[in-house]
């Protein structure tokens, strides 16, 4: 089957990425010398113009894929997902509607293909119902597990992400965090850079000249005698909002290697926690025809580690 002209509308999550990386992780297998030169002849089309490969996307942006093959130019053609990928995406379909899908994402399964992962969530759906439209309302990060959108048609693609950055939307997470959360600190208004570097590494930091406006909300649910059971709710949906919300108050989400101590992610091991202990169980989201509600129960392997610290949730 030969591939077809495809239009991705820009998530929340991906503002601010340049125009080449954006096309380089939708053709992960092609050449970088090709995807370069499909921008510059302008094949690839921002809101049905032509864009340079430095160009800053923004939310709502309509990006324009030209029909390439996911392979090289001697022609291959893309690898299928392994069938037992496929059918693990098609068993988190917690419900369907018409126009969207509702998926509780396992923790373990990237949501797209890219940052060396050859497959993820959205890939697998498409191989699994290859003549719909699928296409991502959003995101989380692999390690997260929880409620997820995925769009059946074009138009509700466009209507959703609208609803998400919507202020009355709210996201809600369960997070354990290490350590003692501060009782007086419960709205976090602290402005957010995507840019941020610590110890060389890149990290999304608090930074109130470069940051973009970023708001939690932090409610205790329980405590052990070393960490703290929270409900997240999010009135901004930054990348790795939560994580760097919680590492700037020196509490970072248990198990968390990338904003906590390597050392204490692998003491958390000894508890079962492989992974952040971060999970998205509920959405709210305004539609034209009422509210978009979701609920995903906490994850089992999370539940697991809560059963052995003998901490109560709901």
């Amino acid at each position: 089957m030969q591939p077809q002209v495809r239009y991705i509308d820009v998530a929340e999550a991906d503002a601010g990425m340049r125009l080449d990386n954006f096309i380089r992780r939708q053709f992960k297998r092609v050449p970088r010398s090709r995807v370069y030169r499909v921008i510059r002849s302008g094949e690839v089309r921002v809101n049905r113009g032509r864009g340079r490969p430095s160009r800053r996307l923004v939310a709502g942006d309509q990006v324009r894929l030209p029909p390439l093959r996911t392979g090289d130019d001697t022609g291959r053609t893309a690898v299928r997902p392994p069938d037992a990928m496929i059918e693990r995406a098609v068993a988190a379909i917690q419900s369907e509607a018409p126009d969207h899908l509702v998926i509780a994402k396992p923790a373990d399964m990237p949501v797209h293909a890219g940052s060396g992962v050859d497959f993820g969530l959205i890939e697998c759906l498409r191989a699994a119902r290859p003549d719909e439209y699928l296409e991502l309302a959003h995101r989380l990060d692999r390690g997260t597990s929880g409620a997820m959108l995925v769009a059946r048609s074009r138009p509700t693609r466009h209507e959703l992400a609208e609803a998400l950055a919507d202020a009355r939307a709210r996201k809600t997470y369960l997070a354990l965090v290490d350590g003692i959360w501060p009782n007086d600190v419960t709205r976090v208004d602290q402005p957010l850079d995507r840019n941020g570097m610590v110890g060389g590494e890149p990290r999304v930091i608090v930074d109130p000249d470069n940051g973009k406006s970023a708001t939690s909300v932090f409610t205790v649910v329980a405590r052990s005698s070393n960490a703290t059971l929270l409900e997240v709710g999010l009135l901004t949906g930054r990348k790795h909002q939560i994580r760097a919300h919680a590492a700037y108050f020196k509490c970072p989400i248990a198990g968390d290697r990338r904003y906590g101590d390597s050392k204490r992610a692998a003491a958390w091991r000894q508890w079962g926690l492989k992974r952040p202990f971060l999970h998205a169980r509920d959405m709210a989201v305004p539609r034209q025809s009422g509210w978009l509600q979701t609920h995903v129960p906490l994850a089992d392997d999370l539940a697991a580690v809560m059963q052995r610290l003998g901490l109560q949730w709901e």
